[in-house]
């Protein structure tokens, strides 16, 4: 009964995938260019892992390798809900199915992808780098299989115990959020790999020694032990991941017996404690101004609070804007001036100010009447930007200039951080009136289609206008660092760019107001495509 079970679920799988691949000639081949892109890449790693075989240190490089895919596979379900049907058990509770049996169902059915292949090509260069004669070998075999299952298991185990979570619009937020996982994970690797590249493989040897005996890098581990002789501690290793697995099993199971046999009361719970709870004021009307500018700036601080996408936007904005001069402080390489990149990403949330609100827009342009109405829209929107980005910008500043000891710069590079942000601001209400394109609400695309090269234009085109109305600043600013006597009148920078930044957002808004104005019906058209 067990086996036909599982040959069922794993012909669903493989049902699930050859229909999706159906429905578009488009799909089919977005899925074929990403299946041979990951095959090449899991090609050059294999033959990249072979090469490193009789390299000094490449056991600790390959245990950090088996620990990161793991991790992989843990967040995976997290912000990739929809990357696989059969993730989601709720779709079988109306079966007659034991979770038992289910549980060996999907975990095969799990072995079936891209993303198994993959770490299985990655886990047997591992093995091929670290073996030492046929004993090793025979225990990498064991280790490969062990560590695979562990990595599925743990990936159905996070899925199995999140799936409300997942099923909810909190958890379609957080998949939003992924782009920040990458952009951050990004970044990690790129400080990583030139750590290594300037110190050796050595220096991975702390972490990888704790990490030898953590399931399931301690299955990889083990290959490493046998080598060099020590039986008793590849034993030890192996019976850690094998106690990993049992233990992954035995949670995912009563989750899965869990979500089979209770009812979901959440939306009657959730629709109780509401009207129980009541609706509750979080104050912030009261610290903002009592008229049109307070509620435009209310409604836009709601935007990122509550909006998955302009969330995402956001978040990501504020990570790496923090992330790129910060590390490259760390790095020593760095230069006080990369601070600025934190108010150039955080000024690009200003672009597309319309094709956020998407259809919804039409609220507000009924509330625009004239060229004043407008004015005061966009500069609701630039202040409660502003009320973020301010002080977020000084405080990148100040830990960079921390980091690298340049105390003396620190009033300069406010000044143009606080000059390039009001440039942004300016140019960011034009073409966010000039050209407007629409977000779409669902899926990963931040543009609606046939409306790239609007988005384009309106983000590229805006950066570089507001880079050339930086110039006048950046040109004082080189003057003086190179004049004899410049470096007692640095300080003038501050409020100097402080005073030309408002001065170019006012100048900006004014401008933008009357053909944001004249322009409402186009405006509106434009971003209620998606």
């Amino acid at each position: 009964m067990s086996s036909d079970v599982t040959a069922v679920v794993v012909r669903l799988k493989l049902s699930l995938l050859r229909n999706g691949l159906r429905q578009s000639g488009g799909r089919r081949a977005a899925y074929v260019a990403s299946a041979v892109a990951v095959l090449l890449f899991a090609a050059l790693q294999l033959l990249g892992l072979i090469m490193l075989r009789g390299t000094a240190h490449a056991d600790s490089l390959v245990v950090l390798l088996v620990a990161v895919l793991a991790l992989g596979w843990a967040v995976m379900p997290l912000f990739f809900p929809s990357g696989d049907e059969t993730l989601d058990p709720t779709r079988l509770v109306m079966l007659p199915l034991r979770p038992r049996p289910l549980v060996r169902a999907l975990l095969a059915a799990s072995l079936v992808g891209m993303g198994p292949l993959f770490t299985l090509c990655l886990f047997a260069g591992s093995v091929i780098a670290v073996a030492r004669g046929a004993m090793a070998y025979v225990v990498g075999v064991i280790g490969v299989v062990l560590a695979l299952l562990v990595c599925v298991a743990l990936a159905r185990t996070v899925a199995a115990a999140n799936i409300r979570l997942l099923t909810s619009r909190k958890g379609r937020d957080l998949a939003v959020l992924s782009g920040l996982v990458v952009a951050i994970g990004a970044q990690v690797v790129n400080f990583g790999a030139q750590r290594l590249g300037s110190s050796g493989l050595a220096q991975l040897d702390p972490a990888a020694d704790v990490l030898r005996w953590v399931p399931p890098a301690s299955a990889i581990a083990a290959v490493r032990s046998v080598s060099e002789g020590a039986y008793g501690t590849a034993l030890l290793q192996l019976a850690l991941s094998t106690a990993a697995l049992v233990a992954l099993i035995a949670v995912w199971s009563r989750h899965l017996t869990r979500l089979m046999t209770s009812p979901d009361g959440s939306t009657l719970q959730a629709a109780t404690e509401t009207s129980v709870r009541g609706r509750t004021s979080t104050g912030l009307s009261r610290l903002l101004p009592a008229d049109r500018t307070g509620t435009v700036m209310e409604r836009s601080l709601r935007y990122i609070w509550r909006d998955p996408k302009t969330k995402a936007a956001w978040v990501t904005s504020l990570a790496i804007g923090l992330i790129v001069p910060l590390f490259n402080a760390l790095q020593g390489t760095g230069s006080i001036y990369f601070a600025c990149f934190a108010a150039g990403m955080l000024g690009v949330m200003m672009y597309n100010q319309f094709g956020q609100d998407t259809s919804a827009f039409w609220m507000v342009a009924m509330t625009i009447s004239s060229s004043r109405d407008a004015y005061v829209e966009l500069r609701g929107r630039a202040l409660a930007l502003l009320l973020i980005t301010l002080p977020y910008a000084a405080l990148v500043t100040f830990l960079t200039t921390a980091l690298l000891g340049d105390w003396p710069r620190l009033p300069e590079v406010l000044g143009l951080s606080f000059a390039l942000l009001g440039a942004m601001l300016a140019t960011g209400a034009w073409t966010s009136a000039r050209f407007p394109y629409s977000i779409p609400q669902e899926g990963y695309k931040n543009v609606a289609p046939g409306q790239t090269g609007l988005a384009w234009i309106s983000i590229f085109g805006g950066m570089i206008a507001s880079a050339l109305l930086c110039a006048p600043v950046i040109a004082v600013t080189i003057w003086l660092n190179v004049s004899e006597n410049g470096d007692a009148w640095t300080w003038l920078l501050l409020p100097g760019g402080a005073a030309y930044g408002t001065a170019i957002t006012l100048m900006g808004l004014r401008l933008a107001a009357p053909r944001t104005a004249a322009r409402l019906p186009e405006i509106l058209t434009a971003v209620s495509k998606g």
